[in-house]
């Protein structure tokens, strides 16, 4: 390769390509817009699932089961991972997890497990605690707090009516 080579072929401000400017031009008469339909009227551009006059393929695929798009997303952390990644006495909390690496994503709430063994006293704040691990963290000369979670989300079926208010 040669010095000369390196920046061949590199444009930094080229001429923006000017279509619909006659047949001459190289994107005239149609402009890359294909004869007829809707396509070639300005203005129009498909949503990006459009599948032209067929049935879009996700309207296709049978949904089954319950997705709950609202649901609180929980991580669980178990007992033995707290063992490894934290010096005896000092504090766990949701902030802490993440920090060290054991609590990573995306999550709203945050469960201690009780898998695994601790011999060291740890504090730890958490949403939630199953009774394995209440017990083994209370054993080993810790402590346990639980945090609240989120406000839970409540929607009312019935819509406000808008009537007007009567002038008496």
């Amino acid at each position: 390769m040669k010095i000369s080579d390196v920046n061949r072929g590199i444009h930094k401000n080229r001429k923006r390509l000017r279509i619909g400017r006659g047949p001459g031009s190289g994107r005239g008469k149609t402009s890359g817009r294909g004869h007829k339909g809707q396509g070639q009227l300005a203005g129009w551009s498909a949503p990006a699932v459009f599948e032209g006059a067929r049935m879009p393929l996700i309207r296709q695929i049978p949904k089954r089961g319950f997705h709950n798009r609202h649901g609180l997303i929980v991580k669980s952390i178990n007992i033995c991972q707290l063992e490894t990644g934290f010096a005896a006495g000092s504090e766990v909390t949701p902030e802490s997890l993440r920090n060290v690496g054991l609590a990573k994503g995306i999550w709203n709430e945050l469960k201690i497990l009780g898998d695994g063994t601790l011999s060291k006293s740890l504090q730890v704040s958490a949403h939630h605690f199953s009774a394995q691990a209440r017990e083994k963290i209370l054993a080993a000369g810790g402590s346990v707090t639980e945090l609240p979670g989120p406000a839970p989300v409540v929607r009312n079926k019935k819509k406000a009516s808008r009537k007007k208010p009567v002038a008496g």
